[in-house]
């Protein structure tokens, strides 16, 4: 993420050689390549507020942070959320590549950015297992527009994301997160998103802006396209007991505002299976709160890896895979239309590939679709309209 009036080039959404042209049946498959393909419209973006572009890097610095008392080398929460963020991605990427097996690796791009901090995008495209797994981490600070900080906040940051009585003014802001969507080829094996950061804004005594405020964010949640009810209740089961070694209710709590985040309110259902979602938190004592925020970024091999290496060989048909592909259309049309994170990095500017490393390589929107009552697929689609109780 980065606050800059920025126009960047962004992926192209170009129709693969079997897509619908005039005349042709109504069903769509759409890539999403990996960069701009040459000679073909780019889309631009354009972001609301003019600060500096990201600068490549050949390899990660040891910290994003600055030596200024909060920062590198102080034990402050900034740096201690970014040793756990970067642990955590070298964590995960290894198991991914392990389950993998392919001996593909991870590509990795560094970026900074002169006004402060940085991130390191990861992903293994065209796997054996994995048809794109992006793992990103992102440590940035500065100053960020108005729209972005109530992009970054919600409904918490009021009407215009100023104090009480105050014109909206830039933010001075710092966010660090771990982010990362693992798209598996087997339409039995599911899709997992996961996300955890930490964010502070600041303004000034009596200038115009944010108040001093910091709070976590997060959640791991899952999207298969079938149910296979052991590895729901795998899933699950691993998220409450993240929950509850910090506070029983979190599960409960956290389980409810998933189901409720991830709605696509002009289809009338979830985009998955759920798991936890949590943000605006800080009414819990901070050290608490980044003890559970690693605590549940730790819970997300043992939550995933086991179900991945029951289902990746698993044997599925031509319509099995459709049925996959109109799933992860309703996958970008959440994350394009109502993620918080991709609306925040969009509006300040940020690094445009590492916000839509989220979106499958492939998918597919086929026109009125509905699937037969009581197959599986009708199935997937009910728990999906009416959330459910796994544990």
């Amino acid at each position: 993420m980065a606050s800059s009036l920025l126009t960047t080039r962004t992926q192209a959404l170009a129709l693969t050689p079997g897509a619908r042209r005039r005349g042709s049946p109504p069903a769509t498959r759409v890539r999403f390549p990996s960069g701009v393909l040459p000679r073909r419209r780019a889309l631009c973006v354009r972001a609301s507020v003019a600060i500096e572009k990201e600068t490549p890097e050949s390899e990660p610095p040891p910290t994003f942070l600055r030596e200024d008392g909060s920062g590198a080398g102080s034990g402050s929460v900034r740096e201690r959320f970014e040793t756990m963020i970067r642990r955590v991605q070298g964590e995960v990427c290894a198991a991914l590549e392990e389950a993998d097996g392919s001996g593909k690796r991870f590509v990795e791009d560094v970026w900074s950015r002169p006004g402060g901090g940085g991130g390191i995008s990861r992903v293994l495209q065209d796997g054996r297992v994995f048809e794109k797994a992006g793992v990103n981490v992102s440590v940035v600070y500065g100053v960020m527009p108005p729209d972005a900080y109530r992009a970054a906040k919600g409904a918490a940051a009021g009407k215009n994301g100023a104090a009480d009585g105050q014109k909206a003014g830039p933010v001075p802001f710092f966010a660090a997160g771990i982010s990362s969507v693992l798209h598996p080829k087997n339409p039995f094996a599911p899709t997992l998103h996961f996300n955890y950061r930490y964010f502070e804004t600041d303004a000034p005594k009596d200038a115009p802006g944010a108040p001093k405020q910091w709070w976590f964010g997060g959640g791991t949640d899952l999207t298969p396209s079938y149910i296979i009810e052991e590895d729901v209740k795998h899933f699950h089961s691993v998220q409450k007991q993240a929950c509850d070694k910090f506070d029983p209710s979190f599960y409960p709590r956290f389980k409810k505002w998933c189901d409720d985040y991830f709605y696509i309110k002009h289809r009338n259902e979830r985009r998955g299976l759920g798991g936890i979602f949590f943000d605006d938190l800080n009414d819990y004592d901070q050290e608490m709160l980044l003890g559970f925020a690693t605590e549940c970024a730790d819970s997300v091999v043992p939550a995933y890896i086991p179900i991945i290496e029951r289902r990746k060989d698993t044997s599925f048909t031509e319509e099995h895979k459709a049925w996959q592909q109109l799933r992860r259309g309703r996958y970008v049309e959440f994350n394009l239309v109502y993620d918080r994170g991709t609306t925040f990095g969009l509006k300040t500017g940020g690094r445009i590939e590492s916000i839509l490393v989220s979106l499958p390589l492939t998918a597919r929107w086929q026109y009125d679709h509905a699937p037969e009552e009581g197959t599986e697929e009708w199935k997937l689609l009910d728990a999906c309209i009416n959330p459910k109780e796994w544990l």
